[in-house]
């Protein structure tokens, strides 16, 4: 009850801070922690809510309207303690009808888990109904298109970072939170380590930096590699002036990162275009989710690949009702794109749609053309596969194409060429380092957890992150003044299978007293000062913790070393 009312009422309630835990306080007044503190305070945020209504619409409104229902929502059900869910829920709904209650369970287990943790007579009380909300999947598509997948941010992900961020989430956590933070990361990484990230904003605002760019802003952008190859290609004269002339680099650096924007905005369209045509073919060749085309045509021209050549040769065998549906779908794409240069296309498109209206085909013919597409979705494997495309092919040179094939083929062609005009791979651009991130190493030294590496170099060399100065070591040496585990780990890396502890003990006593100054004949000594066995017993035991070794049976005073080769 205190943390329901606390929420509803946005205050900050803690029971350690309470001096009664049956109150708490609320603007400099003490309220009392009960159903009906919290039922007078319904009534008095709906009241304030009809009262600031207006008279007309509370007249137009249904007289029967019930007031809105308090949505609790309980994140993790089989988390809570039951005993407690209970009682709340039978307190609950004694007051249901001064106080309309909708409780949102989370179960992360199955549905049945309901009447397991809550007994009939109170499962009773409760009108229950399931739904499910959408995959992890479905939001990742949905977090990708809004956020890379638009024109409206111009910070882009290369291709290696994207797929480091993809393959963390379907095969570490399938949390849409983590890529998120993950993506985020990114923005500032590339804002830090790219000087002329500054350039990577709306167009309008990216004109007026670029004439403020000073001398050495300049300099970097002829450093960029895909700015060098763009000097490399033009003529000697023009090339002179864009290495010495700032006013005109600046001009040209203009039209590069309008070239780049309009790019983006016919990349996607473009991009969206050939995904309504492969999404859909059998075996899904270029991936059947947006997100696995985008990496393709990222990585290298994807019209090079064999994967979509095959789409190719699948599109090439669509029926009329899929290919008919799919031109439309791409008529909007393009219809809503922010591009200027699709008017013709859209017109070419629509051409086709009014062709294939007209066109009448004969039924042998459509049995034909349906049937191997039936055949192809079949699940077989790649030999039947080829052998089927290979006997279409075969039986194409044999007969007289129709017309409808004829169309058919002139529409995977055309969208083809567009597909090899629009879809060039982002780090062919010139400037393209300005918006993409690529450094995918940094992005994988943050995110991919390696903490067996990272536990022996900690151990190994305590300076990596420690920073003092005392404990820099030269070569293999042991540094006197490093913790007391990190000796014991040195000391137990140049043993064998198993490890003595007296002489363990000593070689550690050894090392400590060359620390604290002690002479060489207390270190050689047959009796180990207390202090110091207490610190060896302390240091191997967090070893053991750690899992480099254990207790061995075989010899006495020994112990087994589990580790090797630097972990």
């Amino acid at each position: 009850m205190q943390k329901l009312m606390g929420q509803l009422m946005n205050c900050d309630v803690g029971v350690d801070s309470l001096e009664d835990e049956d109150y708490m306080q609320v603007s400099q007044k003490r309220i009392r922690c009960s159903m009906t503190s919290l039922i007078n305070w319904y009534e008095s945020v709906t009241k304030k809510t009809d009262s600031e209504t207006p008279s007309k619409t509370r007249a137009s409104s249904c007289t029967h309207c019930q007031p809105p229902p308090v949505v609790v929502i309980f994140k993790d059900m089989e988390s809570f303690t039951t005993k407690v869910l209970q009682d709340f829920i039978v307190i609950s709904s004694q007051h249901i009808r001064e106080l309309p209650l909708v409780l949102i369970f989370g179960i992360a287990t199955s549905p049945v888990i309901i009447h397991s943790l809550l007994p009939h007579s109170v499962s009773s009380l409760l009108c229950i109904e399931l739904f499910q909300s959408l995959s992890c999947k479905e939001h990742l598509s949905t977090v990708i298109n809004k956020l890379l997948l638009t024109t409206q941010f111009p910070f882009k992900l290369g291709e290696k970072v994207l797929q480091v961020l993809i393959n963390i989430f379907l095969y570490h956590d399938f949390s849409v939170q983590n890529f998120i933070k993950g993506y985020q990361l990114c923005i500032v990484e590339h804002f830090y380590s790219q000087p002329l990230s500054v350039l990577c904003c709306r167009l309008a605002d990216a004109k007026q930096r670029i004439n403020s760019l000073s001398h050495d802003q300049c300099e970097n952008i002829r450093r960029l590699p895909s700015f060098r190859s763009y000097v490399e290609g033009q003529v000697s004269e023009k090339q002179i002036a864009l290495l010495t002339t700032d006013n005109f680099l600046k001009e040209t650096t203009q039209k590069l990162l309008e070239d780049l924007h309009v790019y983006h905005e016919n990349y996607i369209s473009v991009l969206r275009c050939l995904h309504v045509f492969t999404s859909s073919l059998p075996k899904h060749p270029l991936g059947k989710q947006i997100r696995e085309l985008h990496c393709a045509c990222l990585e290298e021209q994807v019209w090079e690949t064999e994967e979509y050549e095959s789409s190719l040769q699948l599109a090439r065998m669509l029926n009329k009702s899929d290919l008919v549906t799919m031109l439309q779908q791409c008529v909007e794409i393009f219809v809503s794109s922010s591009g200027k240069e699709f008017d013709k296309t859209v017109e070419k498109l629509k051409e086709f749609l009014t062709q294939f209206q007209k066109l009448e085909e004969a039924f042998q013919e459509q049995d034909v053309s349906v049937s191997s597409q039936k055949e192809l979705q079949k699940k077989t494997d790649l030999y039947h596969l080829q052998k089927t495309l290979l006997e279409l092919k075969e039986s194409r040179r044999a007969k007289k194409l129709t017309k409808f094939e004829m169309l058919r083929f002139e529409v995977v062609d055309y969208i083809d060429s567009l597909v090899r005009n629009y879809l060039v791979p982002a780090d062919h651009k010139t400037l393209h380092e300005i918006m993409y991130f690529n450094t995918a190493s940094v992005l994988r030294e943050h995110l991919n957890a390696a903490p067996r590496i990272a536990l022996h170099t900690a151990l190994n060399n305590p300076y990596c992150y420690l920073k003092n100065q005392a404990l820099k070591i030269d070569g293999g040496s042991i540094s006197n003044k490093a913790p007391d585990i990190c000796i014991v780990y040195r000391l137990h890396l140049e043993c064998g299978r198993l490890i003595n502890l007296v002489d363990w003990l000593e070689a550690f006593s050894t090392v400590v007293m060359a620390a604290e100054g002690q002479n060489a004949d207390a270190a050689s000594s047959d009796q180990v000062d207390d202090i110091i066995q207490a610190r060896f017993i302390r240091a191997v035991s967090e070893l053991e913790l750690l899992g480099f070794i254990k207790p061995s049976k075989q010899k006495t005073d020994h112990v087994a070393r589990l580790t090797w080769g630097g972990c």
